[in-house]
């Protein structure tokens, strides 16, 4: 556990309740995550955009090549445009609104995530200008990280990389038919005719992508050092059969799922992840819904295995199957050290709907331990959110703009550069890295929304500009992260997803026991000015030992300012931040001289027992 308590110390001053002792605001977190979105636009912005400080850009894209290309996202923290990982943001933002559109509405966010949704589409139709031909890149990762630009300011290489019937790429090309499939359904209701147009282009780039197989990165080679298809294209084309058949209910694509779920490792392939690359995962849920939905038919053996693999999946998340996905001591999923919490979200999100689909069929998971609730599917993918929102040992919210304690130096081009807007001057290619990329200050920019990469394995996290592993967002972080926060907002009720009886009745769970939380009460008076609360606000097991991270709360209570004050703490047996420790007692932290009326503080510390005695030794009130 060495690990565990020595974590970079962190320190939070709050001016009301701390958010993180208190249940976390989900419509509020969607409404930023949409946000992001907007900031990550190319090309012409529109009169509603809302992220203010950034400008047009891209304006040029595809005219050397003869192809307007103007538009879609920018992927993460550079100004290159990634054909793959956009797509596949695009398929889960669509899946986000397909599952939990109501409760988007209710939260009055629909119409930006649909917005955010036609963004990505209207470039696709662009790019996809003739049935065997996909642009999948504009830019290069080369030439683009070699500079520090705006993307207002950009002179970095443009080029358009496209794939052919002489290049292929059914990964791409399949993720695209996908996401222009799901997209389909998204508009079916408010504007069928665009609804339409993007059901034609996926039905175009699924024959393209299976009449002419092999993988992208072969053929746009620029893209192998930054978004390299591991896991082939099988997955996709399995991935696009299984939106095109939602889509359309054309029983060729339920066809294609049952003739080539095996030879295609639909059927075989346990998945621990689920991702841009690896849809494995996804296909395998999808094709589940299928098969509680009654639509499997002859196909029923074939689909009954992909159902397993889906629980597979889930029961690997939840730590109760034969291969179990690591997690930090924190409880974060964990995968890989770049940009962890692109798995957590999209794990997440399959867990949160698949807990619904089986709770509309009234079944239950099943791992090697036995039978699981869908409540623990859905209490997992909660967990994750509330992590990642402010829950964790670090007590660091890894959205920015989200709670008290947020990233301050985000690896991302337009958000570390003063705006365009209020500084016209240009930025040079390397001239960013000296003015900009260097600086230790927050950014000039608020990049609201943005899910960056996140903390390792033991739960660490360093906010540092050129730590890119964890302070640079992405799209893809994003996309199934709206679906998630929509479901767990609580308005908008609860999605029947399947034609079947209502859902049973809801399984208690024994909740797990842990130290009573308490109001330590200061030995001056009863009538003390200074209030302290202790809570705890989450727990771990490691090496079977359980940890608790408890809060406390420190209120002036009076009507004056308090201007010195000293704690007496006692049986602290870990790690303490927040707090100036002062011979044998505690003190305001190095930045505080004073904490005004009515005004709190907040200190964290992690145990494995019972919370330590805080008491007031003394204090001067002004």
């Amino acid at each position: 556990m060495e690990k565990l308590i020595c974590i970079s110390p962190f320190l939070l001053l709050l001016l009301s309740l701390p958010f993180s002792s208190a249940g976390h605001d989900y419509g509020q977190a969607l409404s930023k995550s949409l946000l992001f979105f907007e900031a990550q636009r190319s090309g012409y912005l529109p009169h509603n955009q809302r992220v203010t400080w950034r400008a047009h850009s891209g304006l040029q894209d595809g005219k050397a090549s003869g192809v307007d290309l103007v538009g879609g996202y920018y992927d993460a923290g550079d100004n290159v445009k990634f054909g793959l990982p956009m797509a596949f943001t695009v398929t889960m933002m669509s899946w986000s609104i397909i599952e939990y559109g109501k409760q988007m509405a209710a939260n009055g966010e629909l119409g930006h995530a649909m917005e955010a949704v036609k963004w990505g589409t209207d470039y696709f139709i662009k790019a996809h200008p003739q049935a065997n031909v996909l642009y999948g890149e504009v830019g290069d990762g080369n030439t683009d990280h070699y500079c520090w630009q705006r993307p207002e300011d950009m002179t970095t290489d443009r080029h358009a990389y496209k794939i052919d019937p002489s290049n292929p790429g059914s990964d791409l090309a399949g993720e695209t038919a996908a996401a222009m499939a799901a997209a389909s359904i998204v508009f079916r209701r408010s504007n069928p005719a665009y609804s339409h147009e993007l059901l034609s282009h996926a039905y175009q780039l699924f024959d393209f992508a299976d009449k002419y197989r092999g993988k992208y990165d072969s053929s746009i080679t620029v893209a192998q050092k930054y978004y390299r298809s591991i896991s082939g294209y099988n997955d996709e084309l399995l991935w696009a059969a299984a939106w095109l058949y939602q889509a359309s209910n054309n029983q060729y694509y339920l066809d294609y799922l049952g003739r080539n779920g095996d030879s295609m490792g639909g059927t075989g392939w346990s998945m621990t992840e689920f991702g841009w690359d690896v849809k494995y995962a996804g296909v395998q849920t999808l094709v589940a819904k299928f098969l509680m939905e009654g639509k499997a038919a002859h196909h029923a053996p074939v689909f009954e295995r992909y159902q397993q693999k889906a629980e597979s999946f889930m029961c690997s998340c939840l730590g109760k199957g034969s291969r179990n996905v690591q997690k930090t001591p924190g409880g974060l999923i964990f995968r890989q050290r770049w940009n962890n919490m692109q798995f957590v979200t999209s794990a997440s999100f399959l867990a949160t709907v698949y807990a619904d689909y089986l709770t509309s069929s009234r079944t239950n998971l099943r791992c090697n331990s036995g039978n699981v609730a869908p409540a623990e599917l859905l209490s997992l993918a909660k967990s994750q959110v509330d992590y990642l929102l402010g829950n964790n040992p670090r007590a660091t919210s890894y959205m920015v703009g989200y709670g008290n304690n947020f990233p301050q130096r985000v690896h991302h081009r337009g958000s570390s550069i003063v705006s365009i807007k209020a500084n016209p001057s240009f930025v040079s290619c390397r001239g960013g890295y000296d003015t900009w990329f260097s600086s230790k200050k927050s950014d000039p920019n608020l990049l609201t929304g943005a899910l960056v990469g996140g903390p390792d394995a033991y739960d660490d996290f360093a906010d540092e500009r050129d730590n890119y592993e964890q302070t640079e967002p992405a799209t893809y972080n994003n996309a199934p992260l709206i679906g998630i926060l929509a479901r767990l907002s609580g308005r908008g009720g609860y999605n029947q997803l399947l034609p079947v009886v209502p859902a049973p009745k809801p399984i208690a769970v024994k909740p797990q026991p842990s130290p009573n939380t308490k109001t330590t009460p200061s030995p001056v008076s009863w009538s003390s000015p200074i209030s302290i609360e202790q809570k705890v606000t989450t727990s771990w097991v490691a090496n079977g030992k359980t940890y608790y991270r408890y809060s406390t709360v420190v209120t002036n209570k009076s009507n004056k300012s308090l201007n010195s004050l000293n704690l007496s703490i006692s049986k602290l047996y870990g790690p303490i931040w927040g707090l100036t420790k002062s011979g044998d007692s505690y003190t305001f932290p190095s930045w505080l001289s004073s904490l005004a009326a009515g005004k709190s503080l907040e200190f964290v510390y992690i145990h494995s027992t019972s919370p330590a005695d805080v008491s007031v030794a003394n204090y001067v009130l002004a």
